[in-house]
């Protein structure tokens, strides 16, 4: 008898463990998603902030990339009119040869020690603007008398005299400490050296916040302004308005036009040594003079600036293409000054497309915030860090683009920055939120590790295969109601996990079987329900378990809020089993498959109760004596699904039991009797023609199921019965087990007379097409023997081989007995051919094979069924 329901707690009620696990990992994964886009709307409105502030970091950025941009494209020619006449190391070595010999070098003297006499610079002004040249511009600061005396700059005075317009003096704006604090002067050239005809140029360049100088001459001013006090700014402007740089000066005195609304930024044709570079002493040497600066003519129509480019003059900035990886040499200040004149002069100067920063920030918002909703409606982490790396670098490219071919300036780092960054903050909480998912995979595989879905699940993802050992040991030797120690698990679902276990309070502990059911809910009145339709449940089990092929009841209680069946351990094999080692079978075998089912169904019916989960996994095909036994009278789904269904959330029947087997009106939620039978003839149609029930097709009119034309050589009375019994109306079908029995009956009479009839010969024997001689198996063999010696058709000799009370032979001494099957033969087997629905198709095999082989006979842990 059952025992009654023992409660662990006083009340029985459930942990609140797997709730608030579950709830915790909901709320974290909707904190998450919604962790996102605040991230992301978080970056967008920083990056768009810091552009419309136009902080010195964004600026730094900024320029950094365009310095990328620059050394990406790569140098390309400058100019060829616009050349450096360079103060050099070999230049300043000149000096050596004077003193090696004066008379032959005299033409070096000026050149003998540095600083050079003025002298030198008024011989190559003169020189040059004489042969053709258009302007000289010298990127040397002349503030202070010659150190070789008033006539070393009364010559150079005199040259700049005679080409005042055409030489362009260098101004310089410094800075100096005073009791004030930094004070920013302009440096002018010594006022001897200055006629009202002089043209000056500022050569300062202002350094961008990464370090480099980007934009013009004039951009130094601009800083200078918006970074003085009110008081200063007016005299800054005026003298902004007077000087301009040396580029536009030289420009200016070249008599060359060029558009005085040029883009800021200067356009770098490529790292040092990109424009041509003349040695100064060239211009001094007769030799030289004449061949490689052809007398001069080379100069024609040509600007010259001349400056240091020696390393000991330490006249080197940084620049685009200086002090990278692909370009170590810093710029000279000269040659930055002819990239300067020759972008003037060509017109490449550089502009930004949105110069107001308030505008910029503006459309770095709308850009951050579309390229943000796009990665983050990608639903996998790495396609969406996939989605904002490609419009990162669309993003980028496009900046290049127009950098390149259309002289552009477009926010770049800081767009590109902030996409990147969303993406990377998608990957990192879609991955966490992936993890937290796994986690939440890997604890409910572990709690239902047993199920078979869930092991193959497990067989294919290398980071779970622990998880049927972390199983298996956290339950092994687990002691339930103080009397079953857990052996393993058997299987589990979405409502229930059932093990093996060992009843320590009988003798020789036999095996049994537990089934858990799991309520999971905190809700009392849902728990006080779950118990009253427990015990209700049970006393059910307890009723159905008085038939010998099915399962006895042997206890039920509760524990731990969790509530547990024992019952009967049966060793053999499911019929799924049995179905996945052969593709079909005989009409013999469906046959009595039926019969025997229709016996268990009947006796359950008479008991009020409708199985609703017939399928051939819950049917087990009994080891010792090889009947079927129904199992799993899905106590934990009814259970489950009624707990649903009183639940005030719930809003829709729920149906329990399996596709494919149950009848419309059963996943309606309104299961008759003789949806028992629909789905017994889904199994006999399943055995007969090899397909699982999902793979069958139904006529589009009538709901009837397609099946006839994949069994050859049918029986028109077996189709009959099973079409009636799987009809889609269940009006029309059989009502009851019983009706079906009646049906199949005169069936298995024609069998017993095909398998017990004698003929003088094989040709009184017909075989149907495509088969050769047939053999039964030692099941259907056993079932045979077990159905007709009700009737005795059969009899057993002691040692329990089959013979035929009907057949005798005479002996030695005359006397008759019962000639055995298997006399005169090896293993039990018949020597007349077998035909009819008993028969079984495979060629070359014995007609009627009794034996069992003793592997047979063995009980693997996946025969142990419920």
């Amino acid at each position: 008898m059952p025992t009654q329901p023992a409660r662990s707690d006083g009340k029985g009620d459930r942990p609140a463990a797997t709730t608030y696990r579950e709830s915790t990992i909901l709320s974290v994964s909707q904190w998450t998603r919604w962790g996102r886009y605040g991230f992301a709307g978080a970056i967008a409105v920083l990056a768009a902030g810091l552009t419309a502030l136009d902080v010195g970091l964004v600026q730094a950025l900024e320029r950094q990339v365009q310095s990328f941009y620059f050394e990406l494209r790569g140098p390309v020619p400058p100019p060829d009119d616009v050349v450096i006449l360079a103060i050099d190391e070999a230049s300043l070595s000149q000096g050596e040869f004077y003193n090696s010999d004066p008379k032959r070098y005299a033409h070096l003297e000026v050149l003998q020690s540095w600083p050079w006499p003025r002298t030198a610079y008024a011989i190559a002004i003169e020189k040059i603007l004489d042969a053709g040249g258009q302007a000289v511009a010298l990127d040397i600061l002349f503030s202070s008398p010659s150190s070789y005396g008033a006539e070393d700059d009364q010559r150079f005075a005199e040259a700049l005299t005679n080409h005042a317009s055409q030489v362009v003096l260098a101004a310089q704006y410094t800075q100096t400490d005073s009791a004030q604090g930094m004070v920013t002067q302009l440096t002018m050239p010594l006022p001897a050296l200055r006629s009202p005809q002089s043209v000056l140029g500022s050569i300062n360049f202002y350094l961008e916040p990464n370090g480099q100088i980007h934009r013009f001459g004039e951009q130094f001013l601009t800083e200078l302004i918006r970074n003085s006090p009110p008081a200063q700014q007016t005299a800054y402007r005026q003298l902004g308005s007077t000087l301009p740089t040396l580029a536009e000066a030289t420009v200016q005195a070249s008599q060359r036009s060029y558009l005085s609304s040029h883009g800021d930024t200067l356009f770098f044709y490529g790292p040092a040594q990109t424009f041509t570079h003349i040695p100064f002493w060239y211009v001094l040497d007769p030799d030289t003079w004449d061949t490689y600066l052809q007398g001069g003519n080379y100069f024609n129509d040509k600007i010259v600036i001349v400056g240091s480019t020696a390393a000991i003059h330490q006249d080197f900035y940084p620049t685009p293409f200086s002090e990278s990886w692909f370009y170590r040499q810093a710029m000279p200040g000269v040659e930055i000054h002819a990239n300067a004149i020759a972008a003037l002069v060509e017109g490449r100067t550089l502009r930004s497309a949105i110069p107001q920063a308030p505008l910029r920030g503006i459309v770095v918002l709308l850009g951050i915030v579309g390229a943000g909703f796009l990665v983050i409606q990608r639903r996998q982490p790495l396609s969406g860090w996939g989605v904002a790396m490609g419009l990162a670098i669309a993003w980028w490219i496009t900046g290049y683009m127009v950098f390149v071919h259309g002289q552009v300036i477009v926010p770049t780092a800081v767009p590109v920055g902030a996409i990147a960054l969303i993406g990377f903050g998608q990957l990192l909480s879609g991955t966490a939120q992936e993890q937290l998912r796994k986690q939440q995979l890997r604890n409910t595989l572990k709690q239902y590790s047993a199920s078979p879905i869930v092991q193959e699940i497990i067989s294919q993802q290398d980071d779970f295969q622990d998880l049927l050992r972390e199983r298996e040991r956290e339950l092994a030797g687990k002691v339930l109601g103080s009397r079953y120690q857990i052996v393993n698990v058997l299987g589990s679902g979405g409502f229930s996990e059932t093990y093996t276990a060992r009843d320590m309070q009988r003798p020789g502990n036999p095996i049994c079987v537990v089934k858990q059911l799991q309520v999971k809910t905190d809700n009392p009145k849902t728990i006080r329900l779950a118990r009253r339709l427990f015990g209700t449940e049970a006393e059910t089990l307890e009723k159905l378990g008085h038939h010998d092929q099915i399962p006895q009841l042997m206890a039920f209680f509760e524990e731990a809020g969790d509530f547990y069946l024992i019952q009967e351990f049966i060793a053999g094999r499911s019929l799924a089993e049995e179905f996945r080692q052969r593709h079909s079978f005989p009409e013999c075998y469906v046959v009595d498959m039926i019969n025997d089912l229709l016996r268990i169904l009947d006796y359950v019916h008479q008991q009020d109760v409708i199985h609703r989960d017939l399928k051939p996994s819950n049917i087990i095909r009994r080891q010792s004596d090889q009947r079927l036994v129904l199992i799993d009278f899905g106590v934990a789904k009814k259970i489950s699904t009624q707990l649903a269904e009183s639940s005030s959330d719930t809003k829709f029947t729920v149906a329990v039991g399996t596709p494919g087997y149950m009848p419309g009106e059963q996943s309606a939620g309104r299961p008759h009797f003789n949806s028992d039978i629909y789905a017994l003839g889904v199994i006999a149609i399943e055995a007969l023609t090899g397909q699982n029930p999902r793979m069958l097709h139904h006529d589009s009119k009538t709901g009837t199921i397609l099946w006839k034309h994949r069994v050859p050589g049918l029986t028109p009375a077996l189709a009959t019965i099973v079409d009636r019994m799987v009809h889609h109306d269940f009006t029309q079908r059989y009502k009851t087990a019983q009706q079906v029995q009646a049906a199949i009956a005169p069936m298995i009479s024609d069998m017993s007379d095909v398998i017990l009839g004698e003929s003088e010969d094989d040709d009184h024997l017909s075989f149907p097409p495509h088969s050769s001689k047939r053999s039964l198996h030692p099941s259907q063999l056993q079932t045979v023997i077990a159905d007709y010696s009700q009737d005795n058709l059969l009899a057993f000799d002691s040692e329990g081989t089959t013979i035929f009370p009907d057949q005798t032979v005479t002996l030695e001494d005359g006397s008759e007995e019962p000639v055995p099957l298997d006399k005169g033969v090896t293993d039990h087997v018949v020597t007349e051919p077998l035909t009819g629905p008993y028969a079984s198709t495979e060629p070359s095999a014995p007609y009627l094979n009794q034996t069992v082989d003793q592997q047979d006979t063995q009980v693997d842990d996946e025969d142990l069924h419920l």
